[in-house]
């Protein structure tokens, strides 16, 4: 039956539920296998990828934990490829400007912190995003459709991340090289700091719904990032960190990375906000 659904649908993804052992080699060859404990066993839940008690229960499974399951997935794989990403094309102007020398941009420790202790909480906590409540998701399942037009994931949400890396990249790094053309050696400390908050600005421009422990994450980000600026003088000059001028630049550069994309997001969401918004709202 799995089969034969997938067979003439245009290979769509198939979900199959059953609660006795006839049912295992169905829900085994489904994309999406779930079981329901009954009175006829277990098998049928030991071979699922899901294991519900009540049939009932089905509903909550897909249009609540499934829905988020796939927001986040969606959020989570692209805010990493963003990470990643700038870093990259910051890595890439810099060489680029100095006639492609094989020279890092940032070293060692820097580096693993970048990945590590500096963003990694914000972004990994991005799995507790929520765009609207199980009330609001199980009263209007119209909104579980919205992920079948692929507007969370697909190849367009996928390259504007990417233009969103390369434009960030390229302001933080030009505009580096341009504010400190006269005091090179303090570009390293101002675009990582940059790059730092801009990582971590983005991820409150990504956040629907905010979690405590996305706050807690946030600040123990920033924590760690001027815990490095004490206790690595040999990246970071404490002096020009508490100079007017430091700040000055930061706040511009900062500015110039991030406030283009609260804009546009303040203007989707007043003129063209997605559903979910919408019930929120009315809600």
């Amino acid at each position: 039956i799995v089969n034969l659904i997938r067979t003439h649908s245009g290979n769509k993804p198939v979900a199959a539920i059953g609660d006795g052992g006839n049912d295992v080699s169905m829900i085994q060859a489904a994309d999406a296998g779930i079981g329901i404990v009954g009175k006829e066993g277990k098998q049928a839940s030991l071979a699922a990828d899901f294991s519900i008690t009540q049939f009932s229960h089905v509903g909550r499974l897909m249009l609540w934990h499934g829905r988020n399951s796939y927001n986040r997935c969606a959020s989570l794989s692209q805010f990493i490829i963003h990470r990643g990403l700038i870093i990259s094309v910051m890595q890439a102007i810099f060489s680029a400007v100095f006639f492609f020398v094989s020279i890092s941009l940032y070293q060692g420790i820097l580096l693993i912190g970048y990945s590590t202790f500096f963003t990694m909480g914000p972004v990994f906590f991005l799995v507790l995003d929520v765009d609207v409540d199980s009330k609001i998701a199980m009263t209007y399942p119209e909104l579980y459709k919205e992920l079948q037009k692929g507007r969370v994931l697909s190849f367009k949400t996928f390259f504007i991340w990417i233009l969103i890396s390369i434009y960030q990249g390229t302001a933080i790094m030009y505009l580096g090289i341009l504010l400190f053309k006269e005091d090179f050696i303090h570009v390293l400390a101002i675009t990582f700091t940059v790059l730092i908050v801009t990582e971590l600005l983005m991820v409150v421009i990504t956040v629907r719904t905010w979690h405590w422990a996305m706050a807690v994450a946030q600040i123990f980000s920033l924590g760690c990032y001027f815990l490095a600026l004490i206790f690595l003088p040999e990246y970071f000059d404490p002096v020009f960190l508490t100079s007017k001028d430091f700040i000055i630049k930061f706040v511009a550069l900062t500015a110039a990375s991030c406030l283009p994309l609260f804009i546009m997001k303040y203007l989707r969401k007043r003129f063209a906000p997605p559903i979910y918004a919408k019930l929120q709202q009315s809600g």
